[in-house]
């Protein structure tokens, strides 16, 4: 690899380099940054606010000032604690929100030294917009299988065996770390920014063979408070759909495997179902939080499987997707591990037959 003579690099050689360093503070990286790329920030969270504040309220000159001294002052460290024994040959890139004096600082020193280092043109900002340039036309170059099947089905746990199975699955609720229902957030564990599911999305599929199947659960159009892309949203709905049929017992033993934790804190379970005001009557608000008051979860799942997933589940599928009824439902009998093996290698079989007699629509 030859050395840049100018010491800046475009989007499309990030992996020429050998380390990838987001000089940004810790809140920016947090909200969202390259994959890959780790956190050496120039300027604290702290540190960045009160250089805004003095820019705003006293002078761009003394917020200059006030700024290189920290800028100095946390690259020697990073220099000192991070790259003191990376050898001459290697070549990081370094960004920052626009490519401007934040990683054109650290650039500067880290060539002064002798190591081939980069500033990326544009900076975060450039790379954000390539990725929702991305988002918006890369979901059509795929051809999607969607499992459909009411709550309770094993469309994740299928969707986890297909993939151990080798088959490519894009597993949309890992990526937002939420089940996608009313009770579906998950315990100690926050959701993503939007930013960061995005750029782990577009990871995900740069990821993909376009001449291979991709199995998806189907999904709204949210997931928890993340908004799936539009292009992804539209593409899957358009898809062939895989349609389970699980007994309402496997399902039921499922629901209580999965939200087992829901038992251990009634209170936050009460809070959870008193989302769904409106949507059912206060009679049945007050059954069903008296019932998770008791822990009683065996009845309570029955309960909103009667009245609210499965009426749920007939409204929105039929309305959304396109190929419900294009091949007879995947009859399960069971959900456990062997049964959810069975049904992932049904499915690879069954999802040649649906991409022959139901192509993707353009």
């Amino acid at each position: 690899m030859t050395r840049s003579n100018k010491g800046f690099a475009q989007i499309l050689e990030l992996n020429q380099f050998d380390e990838i360093i987001d000089v940004r503070s810790p809140a920016e990286f947090a909200e969202d940054h390259i994959p890959g790329a780790v956190n050496c920030p120039v300027l604290d969270n702290a540190q960045r606010a009160e250089i805004g504040t003095l820019y705003v309220q006293v002078s761009p000159f003394e917020a200059r000032k006030l700024g290189a001294a920290w800028v100095a002052e946390n690259i020697a460290r990073h220099l000192r604690e991070h790259f003191i024994a990376r050898p001459r040959s290697w070549r990081p890139l370094l960004y920052c929100w626009r490519g401007g004096q934040r990683s054109g600082s650290f650039t500067t020193w880290m060539r002064m030294i002798g190591w081939d280092a980069c500033q990326l043109v544009g900076g975060y900002k450039t790379y954000r917009a390539a990725v929702l340039e991305s988002l918006a036309s890369q979901p059509a170059r795929f051809q999607f299988q969607v499992l459909c099947g009411p709550t309770g089905s094993g469309k994740t746990r299928i969707l986890q065996a297909l993939a151990e199975a080798g088959a490519q699955a894009l597993d949309l609720e890992a990526l937002a770390a939420h089940r996608g229902s009313v009770l579906g957030a998950l315990p100690e564990q926050e959701q993503p920014p939007q930013k960061w599911f995005e750029t782990q999305l577009n990871h995900t599929l740069a990821g993909f063979d376009p001449r291979r199947p991709v199995f998806i659960e189907a999904e709204s159009r949210r997931i928890g408070k993340i908004h799936l892309p539009e292009s992804l949203f539209q593409t899957m709905h358009r898809s062939p759909c895989i349609v389970l049929d699980a007994a309402r017992g496997a399902r039921l033993e499922l629901l209580l495997e999965d939200y087992a934790y829901l038992g251990q804190n009634p209170a936050d379970l009460q809070s959870k179902l008193n989302r769904l005001k409106g949507l059912q009557s206060n009679a049945v608000l007050a059954r069903w939080n008296d019932l998770a008051g008791q822990g009683q979860l065996a009845t309570l799942f029955d309960e909103l499987l009667t009245l609210h997933y499965d009426p749920l589940y007939q409204r929105s599928q039929e309305r959304n997707y396109e190929h419900m009824d294009v091949t007879p439902p995947l009859q399960i009998s069971r959900l456990d591990a062997e049964g959810v093996r069975d049904a992932a290698q049904r499915i690879l079989a069954q999802a040649t037959y649906a991409a022959i007699h139901c192509p993707q629509q353009g």
